[in-house]
């Protein structure tokens, strides 16, 4: 695999997820998913995290609707899962290392960025705010609004047709598989970011990259 520091080489834009990769977050979806069917009297499958990997947020809340033969409607169930994050997402979600120094970078060096997410717009932008990184963020897409969930490419397409870029000249940031499939699909060159949370696939998540790095201080050295 090629050296890390020279992925952006011949491109214009970063595009990246950001539950796992631009911040540490993903720990709160465990418990939120416990928590949730657990109110409802229901367990949690130990599969369920795969299950719904890379879904949209609508996707998602569609899933534990049929799965679960919920009374609630998708956008109560969605409703629910923001007040349960809101909170956390303000509060107690960090940036991974040397993402903001990394993003301060890009656009420095006349990149363009963008957030592509399955999170929901609301949590997104509570978490753009409280982390300071709006003026580093061109743009902002979640999953909800685009045809189809990861790991079809929809987003990432969507975000460099919005960008004005190609897709060749484009990197993407992911942690998960589903989110690097994703990125391939879309003809893009993509860099797998190490997370506690995914740990577990991480060799798939190898064969499936161009690059891997554990932090973004690595593209800062």
């Amino acid at each position: 695999m090629e050296d890390a520091r020279r992925l952006l080489h011949g491109k214009k834009a970063a595009l990246f997820d950001m539950d796992g990769t631009l911040v540490d977050s993903m720990w709160i979806w465990r418990q939120i998913d416990i928590d949730f069917l657990g109110q409802r009297g229901l367990p949690m499958p130990d599969t369920l995290q795969a299950s719904i990997e890379g879904m949209s947020f609508s996707e998602t809340a569609r899933y534990f609707k049929e799965t679960f033969r919920l009374p609630e409607s998708e956008e109560e169930i969605k409703a629910v899962w923001n007040e349960m994050a809101r909170e956390k997402y303000c509060t107690k979600v960090p940036l991974k290392p040397g993402a903001k120094a990394f993003l301060q970078e890009l656009k420095k060096r006349g990149f363009l960025t963008a957030i592509c997410t399955s999170n929901s717009r609301e949590l997104i932008d509570m978490a753009i705010k409280a982390r300071g990184i709006g003026g580093e963020i061109d743009y902002v897409v979640t999953a909800c609004e685009v045809n189809a969930g990861k790991p079809a490419p929809d987003i990432y397409l969507h975000a460099a047709q919005v960008l004005g870029v190609a897709f060749e000249e484009c990197i993407v940031f992911e942690d998960i598989p589903a989110g690097l499939l994703a990125g391939k699909r879309a003809g893009m060159t993509v860099c797998a970011v190490e997370d506690a949370y995914s740990a577990y696939c991480m060799e798939e998540k190898r064969r499936l990259a161009d690059f891997v790095i554990r932090d973004f201080r690595e593209l800062l050295q």
